[in-house]
């Protein structure tokens, strides 16, 4: 039985800015570049994950683009880990780390092909550190789209939360090409939640039109 599902925290990494539940957390335009930002940004969150450094641009902007999203909520502790799925979209793949790849392979006289870069020429890579990090073990899926398409997002959310075993799911957009870089994710839950965990509010309805209203945030 389909059932009602509601956004319950958002958080939007773009440029030099944080958005988090629709409220600007950090605006900050001395950031010159997506390296500089995404490791002050790391280092202002007090992270304690070593991993991080050696992730591709795209699995880092993701990783903090959950651990934002998560942070200071219950969600985590109120499902188990294979009730929890995560739907994440972008446009351009993993082209930013194949490009980087391919740098190493080029040129045949000086040739010195990286696997630790090679792991990450595929999209769902990101998608595996979020779960390797919070022991997340649902259904899972990353989509390529133009550009951020809500309709899309919801049709893959509810797909995965029809089965009974799947009860939450963190979705989005996560995309990195150069220096261009924009997170914007959700956390998607069920009306029995709702009504037992925000009786205060503090929710929106699970639609294209909410999905846009957060995404065009700035």
């Amino acid at each position: 039985m389909n059932e009602t599902l509601f956004i319950t925290h958002s958080n939007i990494i773009r440029k030099h800015t944080v958005i988090r539940n629709e409220k600007v957390e950090l605006n900050n335009e001395i950031f010159v570049n997506f390296a500089t930002f995404i490791k002050a940004l790391y280092k202002k969150e007090a992270i304690s994950y070593p991993k991080f450094y050696k992730m591709d641009n795209l699995s880092k902007l993701g990783f903090l683009g959950a651990e934002m999203l998560l942070k200071d909520t219950a969600f985590l502790d109120r499902y188990r880990k294979e009730e929890i799925g995560i739907v994440i979209m972008n446009s351009s793949s993993s082209l930013d780390t194949d490009l980087a790849y391919n740098e190493t392979i080029k040129d045949k006289s000086n040739y010195f092909p990286s696997p630790s870069v090679f792991v990450y020429t595929l999209p769902n890579i990101l998608i595996g550190e979020i779960c390797i990090r919070h022991k997340i073990k649902g259904e899972n899926a990353f989509l390529v789209s133009d550009q951020f398409d809500p309709g899309k997002v919801i049709e893959s959310v509810k797909l995965l939360l029809d089965k009974d075993h799947a009860q939450a799911c963190l979705c989005g957009w996560v995309e990195v090409l150069g220096e261009s870089f924009e997170s914007v994710l959700f956390l998607v839950e069920k009306e029995k939640t709702i009504k037992e965990y925000y009786p205060l509010g503090g929710y929106s309805p699970f639609t294209i039109e909410s999905l846009q209203q957060i995404y065009q945030k700035k």
